[in-house]
């Protein structure tokens, strides 16, 4: 399996940050209520960026040869799709709520915090998800054999 990719995470972001403005804008322009996120979305992103960590160490001990018990290959498979899910995701979600902030700072009225401050911390969530997930399929490279000279970075747990 290969790593995620820089120019998906960014195509994604791009995306997600223009859908958020244009959702917002659509919203204002019906003289509905902008969109506005809960806090907890983004401690519940976070939340899950530190247990994907977690869940990583394992198989990091066992890549490095420090482990006392021998990880169970599905187990590596499921935490290394998660991963990868989770940088996705962490992005997605991040993007948009960064598109609803961009759209609420960028009018003439200044919002108020309440409505800013839990689309902020959507965001926070989002970039502390992304960039776990990134370190937790990072933890899960295995170095390359000695008689494998295709790809000398090594590969994922995952072949």
């Amino acid at each position: 399996m290969k790593p995620t990719r820089a120019s998906t995470l960014v195509s994604v972001a791009i995306v997600a940050v223009v859908a958020g403005f244009a959702l917002d804008a659509a919203l204002a322009s019906r003289q509905a209520p902008t969109l506005i996120l809960s806090a907890p979305l983004g401690l519940t992103l976070a939340f899950i960026g530190i247990a994907l960590v977690v869940m990583a160490l394992p198989i990091r001990r066992q890549v490095r040869g420090r482990a006392e018990r021998r990880v169970d290959p599905h187990y590596a498979t499921r935490v290394v799709l998660l991963a990868k899910a989770s940088s996705i995701c962490g992005t997605l979600f991040g993007a948009l709520a960064l598109g609803l902030v961009v759209y609420l700072l960028t009018r003439s009225v200044v919002p108020s915090l309440g409505s800013t401050l839990p689309n902020a911390v959507a965001v926070g969530g989002g970039i502390v998800l992304t960039v776990c997930a990134l370190a937790a399929e990072r933890m899960c490279v295995v170095p390359p054999d000695d008689d494998d000279h295709d790809d000398p970075r090594g590969g994922t747990a995952v072949h």
